[in-house]
């Protein structure tokens, strides 16, 4: 499957480069859904890459996520954790961080809200932005926090969309903000109130 492809925005945005394989070093690997099929390519172009791996995967969300783990266990990975969501994993994959020693590589592939919160969680434990690669597979709901509550609304697919917590009728901005790994939403009828443009699908 090909990584999700993006149009040109602003500089905040992230950009994702896609795997390439960094030889035989320790390595995080997290993967959802489909983007396991990045992390299998990943061993194909350089089978060194498990030889002192963690990889950590949800299976949900993959029509052949069974059958996709089962490959990814067989790559040989130095262990292997697999797990319903990523509020499941997160806990393991925290600690997998905190025990990491300098020099590890981090390996991330799925969806975007995965993307950001895994690298969030990461630099927020010291790991360097030039350590991490990332490929984006999956469709392009996006992670959003509201500016003015900080209320955090996943899997938004339509702008503008309704906050979830203070139900504002938010713009979605390119904004993004890697300290909490989600784009920004300012309320767009701050100056006209109930005045909303009828919500469209979001591009890519």
């Amino acid at each position: 499957m090909r990584a999700t492809e993006f149009s040109p925005s602003i500089p905040s945005r992230p950009v994702y480069g896609g795997l390439r394989p960094h030889g035989a070093l320790p390595a995080l690997m997290l993967a959802e859904g489909a983007g396991g099929e990045a992390l299998a390519e990943l061993a194909k172009a350089d089978s060194s890459v498990m030889r002192h791996a963690q990889l950590f995967y949800i299976s949900s969300g993959a029509p052949a996520g069974p059958e996709l783990a089962a490959r990814l266990r067989g790559l040989g990975p130095a262990s292997y954790v697999e797990g319903p969501s990523w509020a499941a994993l997160r806990p393991r994959f925290a600690r997998a961080l905190a025990d990491a020693h300098m020099g590890i590589r981090l390996y991330l592939a799925g969806s975007e809200g995965l993307i950001g919160q895994a690298m969030a969680d990461a630099l927020a434990a010291g790991l360097p932005l030039e350590a991490i690669d990332a490929e984006h597979h999956g469709g392009i709901a996006r992670r959003m926090q509201c500016v003015h509550c900080k209320g955090i609304t996943e899997n938004v697919t339509t702008d503008p969309f309704t906050c979830a917590h203070c139900g504002l009728n938010l713009f979605v901005r390119d904004h993004y903000s890697r300290r909490i790994g989600a784009f920004q939403g300012v309320c767009i009828d701050a100056e006209t109130p109930g005045i909303v443009p009828e919500p469209q699908e979001i591009k890519p």
